[in-house]
């Protein structure tokens, strides 16, 4: 552990968050704002058009290729990571994760428009893309590819499948009291219905349930904010004052310099939004749509919805309940908020609820990232095998403890980044030509 914590610490370390937010500013400049200018074009593409006009390639529609990247970036750090960042970083993260999700917005955007531009149509009809399509055909380095695609492949079963069933887990018997075995046993069996059947099973699954689950959290966290609509201008002013000014000590809170609020804010905003891992235009580049920038623009509101609206809810949840400096961190703080909140418990099964749904939909999403990254590596031959592998060690993560697992997965989960954001920065001039054409296309129109 000693051993692992300390390559963790190097992986997430400062030089990544410097690459991850310079990346995403970097691509924002180059790209005029484009997350700010076309925001609005994009949300109606997201959420009116469900589908565009005439027969397009791909596998699913562009509505459930942004859900499915939705359930696997909506998780457990939307309640777990929004807390231990404030817990640790004091208010101030909360704007250093706003940040991170602003820039990071240009980074989703530019990691769609690549990973549908370099996409390829396998031998079965289905579509195969993401960083390993670009890095390896696009940057022209395979090798790469190849780290990216197996970086991928552990996370996979780490952070995306054990971890998430182990957070439900621990979540029902402490709030219903159900066995871990069972529990591990059921959601096995219950993501075995959806993944078995391939992306499109995954992708009708994922907007059925990313949007209700969102919706109801959201809801859940309106109500507690109208109730304590008085404390909304104080959080916010504890937001502004210490993102640039430390946080003393107080209560059980250990205090935080501007560094370490600036670190929390990031990683933790990083952590959830996944902009600039690679993970999320595996999702994209199944998608049904004419053109790359199209589905682009789709995509980035995905970071939107997960950091702007999701993670901002709950980290003003926790504010205005005044008991985030009493030395609670993670998904027990979270729940001590809406507990307080709601005045009973009914904000604590809010939270419980909250986190099975996140994390089970996570697993989902995951499963493709996986399975995808796999198969660039072994082939088709790889698909049921991995399938049901997935399957079970969605059981085994339930039972077993997984401090080990965690920090390895996050480790994977930090180093797919490099390959990545290595991409990105080669081809941000293709993305750049993508969206001059289509802009320019759409002028004309």
């Amino acid at each position: 552990m000693e051993i692992l914590n300390a390559i963790n610490g190097w992986v997430w370390g400062v030089p990544l968050l410097v690459l991850l937010v310079g990346t995403g500013l970097y691509l924002t400049v180059l790209l005029r704002g484009i997350q700010f200018t076309k925001l609005g074009h994009a949300l109606y593409l997201a959420f009116v058009v469900r589908k565009e006009p005439g027969d397009q390639p791909g596998d699913i529609t562009h509505f459930q290729a942004l859900m499915t990247a939705l359930a696997a970036t909506v998780g457990t750090g939307n309640i777990a990571g929004v807390a231990t960042a404030i817990a640790a970083g004091g208010p101030g993260a909360m704007f250093w994760m706003w940040v991170t999700g602003l820039v990071g917005m240009a980074t989703k955007y530019a990691e769609a428009v690549l990973a549908v531009r370099y996409r390829q149509v396998a031998e079965d009809g289905t579509m195969r893309g993401g960083p390993m399509y670009y890095l390896r055909d696009g940057l022209g380095q395979p090798w790469l590819a190849t780290l990216f695609a197996a970086f991928a492949s552990v996370a996979a079963f780490g952070i995306g499948n054990m971890v998430q069933s182990n957070s439900v887990a621990h979540a029902m018997n402490e709030t219903f009291g159900v066995p871990h075995w069972l529990t591990g046993v059921t959601l096995a069996i219950a993501t075995a219905g959806v993944i078995l059947g391939g992306i499109k099973s995954i992708g009708r699954a994922a907007s059925a349930l990313v949007p209700l689950m969102i919706v109801l959290y959201i809801a859940g966290a309106s109500y507690i904010l109208i109730v304590t609509a008085d404390q909304i201008p104080a959080s916010f002013a504890l937001i502004f004052q210490h993102a640039f000014t430390p946080t003393a000590a107080s209560g059980g809170f250990a205090g935080a310099a501007v560094m370490l609020t600036i670190r929390m804010g990031v990683a933790r905003g990083v952590f959830s939004n996944e902009s600039g891992l690679g993970s999320a235009p595996i999702a994209a580049a199944a998608a049904q749509t004419r053109h790359p920038v199209a589905q682009a623009m789709v995509s980035m509101t995905q970071t939107f919805i997960d950091t702007l609206v999701v993670c901002t809810f709950t980290g003003l949840v926790i504010l205005n309940s005044g008991l985030w400096d009493q030395g609670a961190n993670g998904a027990e703080l979270t729940t001590i908020a809406f507990r307080h909140g709601f005045g009973g418990e009914a904000g604590a099964i809010l939270v419980a609820v909250g986190l099975i749904s996140f994390a089970f939909t996570t697993l989902l999403g995951w499963s493709y990232y996986g399975e995808k990254s796999l198969q660039y590596l072994a082939g088709d031959r790889i698909t049921t095998p991995y399938r049901v592998a997935f399957c079970l060690f969605v059981a085994v993560g339930a039972v077993i403890k997984l401090e080990v697992v965690w920090t390895f997965s996050d480790i994977m989960n930090g180093l797919m980044a490099f390959p990545n954001l290595i991409g990105l920065l080669g081809l941000a001039g293709v993305v750049a030509a993508e969206t001059k054409q289509y802009l320019a296309a759409k002028e004309k129109e």
